[in-house]
């Protein structure tokens, strides 16, 4: 039997304050996350104030609280002697933004919402829209309808109660492909490609496109080049005009458009901006419709006053205006530091990147990871992600989110990081170059880049390659 025994144990655990929960959580939030979660701040605790605030009631005060409106319940109440704190005077966490007026950036719209929206514009009965929606919600992720009619038709029976039959599922099919991007709701890549003809200008060689996917699809997939010219009589050129055509068409038009905002068009409204003037680059933060943030003076009045009162009202009211003041204090302080360390992070990031910043070039790009910014600026590496996340920057060619900037790095034949960015860019070079009728194998392709200096493995080629979208050597093949 095992013998039980008592004893005492030391451990050392690190707990976050109050002030560092509500910094991490402020330094997650992208501008506009920001923007709406101080309104709510104002609207609950009436102690914060901005500019144009107007004076709010303790009894207004003690109304909210009992309706249920509280602020942050991670906060704890601020022990200070001190009879004049500092939030008796103004707090203006930034400074006032110069460009008052600052443009928004259009992200991808979500796919099945842009598809939604196109449906509104047409004239449909109340039971084909719900066909037409129940289609665009089997769409899968490339665009394309892989389900039979039938399935579909039972579905709407089962799922929706709408009795249909295949030829009606069918003719809201046929409206859904006349919508943007074109190649939308195909069953297989030859109808995608297909539909995308059909929308081009009628010339030579889209007609014969179409005739040759048509008519001479498997062995077009396999590339039989040479059976297809002999069975639609078609002479080299004009086959290599037929190769060109389809090269321009997008076998995934579901990939234009991204679900990542859960079916919401989005802004996206940059953190940051960069000018390059008179040969020095310029960082600023917009703060549009941030307003400045301070705590209202009467409510360390009513403290100071109820302070020395023996009446238990007064007491109690004087508590919790102090518990709503020191929520107010961690909030403003937090957003002073939010401030900070998004500055710094993004100081260090144009510091380590300067000569990119200056116009652009990806070939200035340099290998950098979380680490590197995390050593330059102090911060933890936990901290660099998450002000990475979900934050973009405007710059004089361009606006690009913070995670474009990381890329790992290989080494050169000089025993020189360079980014993984670079290669790809090279690789890719490497391959629009090649002969297409002997295209170049992932090993001839890592003999031209060790040419170029760079030292690369087999796998790394084929895997950057399959990144890239690239297909091997033997689907490269043209005539």
């Amino acid at each position: 039997m095992a013998k039980l025994t008592t004893g005492m144990q030391q451990k050392l655990q690190q707990k976050l304050s109050p002030l560092q929960i509500q910094t991490i959580k402020l330094i997650e939030m992208p501008v506009q996350a920001l923007e709406q979660h101080i309104m709510e701040v104002l609207n609950d605790n009436p102690v914060v104030e901005s500019e144009d605030s107007k004076d709010v009631s303790i009894s207004e005060m003690e109304d909210k609280e009992k309706s249920g409106g509280s602020l942050e319940d991670n906060y704890t109440p601020y022990q200070d002697d001190d009879p004049t704190p500092y939030y008796n005077r103004s707090i203006n966490n930034w400074g006032k933004d110069p460009r008052p007026e600052y443009n928004t950036f259009s992200v991808r719209q979500s796919f099945s919402g842009s598809l939604m929206e196109q449906l509104g514009y047409r004239n449909l009965t109340e039971k084909q829209r719900t066909i037409a929606s129940f289609i665009i919600g089997s769409l899968d992720d490339d665009g394309y309808l892989r389900r039979d009619l039938e399935a579909l038709v039972d579905d709407l029976a089962f799922r929706a109660g709408i009795e249909a039959t295949t030829d009606e599922v069918e003719k809201m099919l046929r409206v859904i492909q006349q919508f943007e991007p074109v190649g939308v709701g195909a069953r297989d890549l030859r109808e995608c490609l297909l539909l995308q003809l059909e929308d081009k200008k009628r010339t030579e060689s889209v007609e014969d496109a179409i005739n040759v996917l048509e008519k001479e699809f498997d062995n077009f997939k396999n590339r039989h080049f040479s059976r297809i010219m002999n069975r639609l009589h078609l002479s080299e050129d004009r086959m290599k005009a037929v190769l060109e055509e389809i090269r321009k068409l997008n076998p995934s038009p579901g990939g234009e458009t991204d679900d990542t905002y859960n079916d919401r068009a989005q802004q996206v409204i940059p953190d940051f901006h960069l000018e390059y003037e008179n040969g020095e680059l310029i960082l600023t933060m917009p703060r549009f419709s941030i307003p400045e943030l301070r705590i209202n003076r009467k409510y360390s009045e009513i403290m100071e006053t109820a302070k020395y009162s023996e009446d238990k009202a007064q007491k109690d009211a004087a508590t919790f205006v102090k518990q709503k003041i020191d929520s107010a204090k961690w909030f403003i302080e937090a957003l002073r530091q939010r401030q900070n360390t998004l500055e710094s992070t993004m100081k260090a990031i144009i510091e380590f990147q300067h000569d990119y910043f200056i116009d652009g070039d990806e070939s200035y790009l340099k290998p950098m990871v979380l680490k590197d910014i995390a050593e330059r600026t102090g911060f933890d590496i936990s901290t660099i992600s998450r002000v990475v996340n979900s934050k973009w920057i405007e710059t004089h060619f361009g606006i690009f989110p913070l995670k474009y900037f990381f890329s790992e790095g290989l080494e050169n034949t000089e025993g020189e990081e360079v980014s993984t960015r670079e290669i790809k860019n090279v690789l890719r070079e490497c391959i629009d170059a090649e002969d297409k009728h002997n295209p170049l194998t992932d090993d001839e392709l890592v003999d031209e880049l060790t040419r170029r200096g760079y030292k690369v493995a087999r796998r790394t080629v084929a895997k950057y390659r399959a990144i890239m979208d690239i297909p091997k050597a033997s689907l490269r093949r043209g005539l």
